[in-house]
């Protein structure tokens, strides 16, 4: 079976063109199996990706994490996804309109250098409700900002976003040690208040324009960048006054940048580079 891997900020994917091959699979165990670092290719996710309407550049888009379940969206791996249809010459135009879980999601792109690629992606507008998330501690809440969770015997203010999937968000004035946000990401993804679990984000903010987050990611732990995180950290931020709303946000191997719009929606800019392309034998 052909794939592409690619990544974005040192998040990385292997992308599928659907084909009759998958209709034979259970594609939670090829993704589990394909994206294991010492037995498969290795990488956080599989994205299954079909030009649906090449007329009208819309594509089918699924994502599945590295333990081999489903996810709503991705926000880097929308850019990559985009980025592998035009490197592959599938699509003549510079925007698609992808079809997710969690909604469509148009990407554009803006600039290109080798196999980079800068895009620009519609990440939908942001949402709060405890049910859109989901969350519940059996209370009611209009929002959840600044909600104290007690993990470990410690209290941690958290800040909870969607956008198309869940995240949890933690403003911090120094980063904890990597074997310690580690466990509280572990402690809070799986949290029973989560019935769907969570992602998390651990934010730094360096000034009215500019955040540094760390990512702990459902379904496959420390991840290098996160789209849909980079887009809640910054929301995030923005809800709680600490910064504009613009906002660069850096991850471990370099920045991209989230705008929220007044009229709600969220757009984001980052770079995408395809790597390789192969082979892997279907079993």
């Amino acid at each position: 079976m052909r794939f592409t891997k690619l990544h974005s900020l040192g998040n990385d994917f292997l992308v599928i063109c659907p084909n009759e091959e998958l209709d034979f699979l259970r594609v939670g165990d090829f993704a589990r199996r394909i994206c294991d670092r010492h037995s498969g290719v290795g990488a956080d996710g599989l994205l299954l990706v079909g030009l649906e309407d090449a007329a009208r550049n819309e594509a089918s888009f699924r994502i599945f994490n590295a333990d081999g379940t489903e996810a709503e969206i991705s926000g880097n791996g929308l850019r990559c996804a985009m980025a592998c249809l035009v490197h592959q010459k599938r699509v003549s135009s510079s925007r698609v309109v992808f079809k997710a879980t969690a909604g469509n999601r148009a990407c554009e792109i803006i600039g290109s250098r080798g196999m980079v690629y800068e895009i620009r992606t519609d990440m939908g507008a942001p949402r709060f409700g405890p049910a859109e998330l989901p969350f519940d501690d059996g209370q009611p809440h209009e929002r959840l900002l600044d909600y104290p969770m007690s993990i470990n015997q410690k209290i941690f203010e958290i800040t909870c976003v969607s956008m198309g999937n869940p995240h949890c968000d933690i403003f911090v004035e120094r980063f904890p040690a990597r074997i310690e946000w580690h466990q509280i990401g572990r402690e809070i993804e799986s949290h029973p208040f989560f019935p769907n679990r969570t992602n998390v984000e651990f934010i730094r903010v360096l000034n009215r324009g500019e955040i540094e987050v760390l990512f702990w990611e459902r379904g496959v732990g420390e991840t290098l960048s996160s789209g849909t995180g980079s887009s809640a950290a910054a929301v995030a931020a923005i809800l709680k006054g600490l910064t504009d709303r613009k906002v660069n946000v850096l991850t471990s191997l370099g920045s991209l940048t989230v705008e929220w719009q007044p009229e709600g929606e969220v757009f984001q800019t980052g770079p995408s580079e395809v790597i390789f392309e192969g082979e892997y034998p279907v079993q």
